[in-house]
């Protein structure tokens, strides 16, 4: 496996590294299935049909190996340099160009930056080069039925995903996709893609697996709904005179509960001084470099970025190859 594809994204998913789980017995595992087949059921599903789309998936270890050791472990210094290379910025540009319009028709319908439309897409499958070579149905079912750490979370999407075949009419033994079940350009897991895909071509149909134009206006729009601000910042670094005072704690995944004025004191500063309001919402960020530390103030923008993968790490990458893209298409 390359170390691209190794890095493919599980989208709005928590990824930190997780200690493997002892493995659920075969009677836990047929009682799994016996409810699953009994709340499809309830939701219209023929048990009969449930029943063989279980039985249609296999188990992959290569799944779990992959879940508990994901790359988002690894400190800043070793994580950005997999993505902010010249070779992504070259195809993010070629990419940027080839679909311009649609881009920026997508970027004022959903009020969302051009910018981290492109960076996301290039982010996530390298513009389409890496889409994942796990099949879906099997990479949710083993961690649906075979993870207990995130078992319930993956059956649902295991569920989704028996929808989402028939609403899309997707053929799913040919569905490839992430470890984690993320599909298509931007790696939407069965859910996402229900509830955020849109069609942008108007031709009928969400298809993310193939549709350039739909996968644009899909991750516009998961951006929109998570409430994305416009021309507005993502994330300031931080100068530290002394180590963060013991009411402020780097960001660990929960929801928003500083302001700016929180963390900005006398000791903490912004890096480079703007007009900036100290009531909004705000986090810590602490990214690991080989010889110290850098401290980063992400706002809300930043916090949307983390809807799409819950890692700091992911989210600083993001923003930081969008720079490189804003900077760059502008001056071709």
């Amino acid at each position: 496996m390359t170390l691209l594809k190794r890095m493919l994204a599980p989208l709005a998913l928590t990824l930190f590294s997780c200690s493997a789980a002892a493995a659920p017995s075969d009677s836990e595992v047929e009682a799994l299935k016996a409810e699953f087949i009994k709340t499809q059921s309830g939701k219209g599903f023929d048990a009969e049909d449930t029943t063989i789309f279980i039985k249609n998936a296999k188990y992959n270890q290569a799944v779990i190996d992959a879940m508990t050791k994901p790359w988002e472990a690894k400190p800043w210094h070793q994580y950005y340099p997999i993505f902010l290379t010249e070779k992504r910025l070259d195809a993010g540009l070629a990419f940027w160009k080839e679909h311009a319009k649609t881009i920026e028709r997508a970027s004022k319908e959903f009020n969302v930056d051009p910018q981290i439309i492109v960076a996301i897409i290039g982010i996530e499958t390298f513009y389409g080069g890496y889409m994942g070579n796990y099949p879906v149905k099997d990479a949710l079912y083993t961690l649906g039925f075979h993870y207990p750490p995130r078992a319930t979370f993956f059956r649902s999407e295991f569920a989704n995903l028996q929808s989402l075949v028939k609403e899309e009419r997707l053929d799913i033994n040919s569905l490839k996709g992430s470890y984690a079940g993320a599909m298509g350009f931007g790696q939407f897991i069965p859910s996402s893609y229900r509830h955020y895909a849109v069609d942008f071509d108007n031709d009928g149909s969400r298809d993310l697996l193939i549709s350039t134009t739909d996968a644009i206006g899909s991750v516009a729009n998961y951006f929109h709904q998570h409430g994305w601000q416009k021309n507005q910042p993502v994330t300031l670094q931080l100068t530290l005179n002394k180590d963060l005072p013991d009411t402020v704690k780097t960001w660990s995944g929960e929801k928003l509960h500083y302001q700016v004025a929180d963390i900005l004191s006398p000791n903490v500063a912004l890096a480079e001084s703007i007009d900036l309001d100290v009531s909004q919402p705000a986090l810590v960020v602490k990214l690991e470099q080989a010889e110290h530390d850098e401290y980063w103030l992400g706002l809300k923008n930043f916090y949307v970025i983390t809807r799409y993968n819950r890692s700091p790490l992911y989210a600083m990458a993001v923003y930081q190859f969008s720079q490189e893209l804003k900077k760059a298409y502008a001056t071709q």
